[in-house]
């Protein structure tokens, strides 16, 4: 299995966290959501897989690059 990371491209705020561990995701997916300058930025992922791990809560502050979920395929 391969490990996949989804990072944030914008610093921010999460607003929404989306998937949890366990869930089945496709390419396009939301799997959080960061507010940045009182406008909702969905973090995608472009490839599909398990989500192994979501290393962000709500509220928590995100930099750009920063990883925020953890995928397997």
């Amino acid at each position: 299995m391969a490990r996949i990371e989804v990072k944030s491209e914008i610093t921010g705020t999460v607003w929404q966290v989306k998937a949890k561990p366990g869930d089945k995701v496709e390419s396009g997916d939301v799997l959080v959501v960061i507010e940045s300058m009182k406008m909702e930025i969905p973090v995608i992922t472009e490839d599909a897989g398990v989500v192994k791990e979501i290393l962000v809560s709500e509220k928590d502050p995100v930099a750009e690059g920063q990883v925020v979920a953890v995928l397997e395929d």
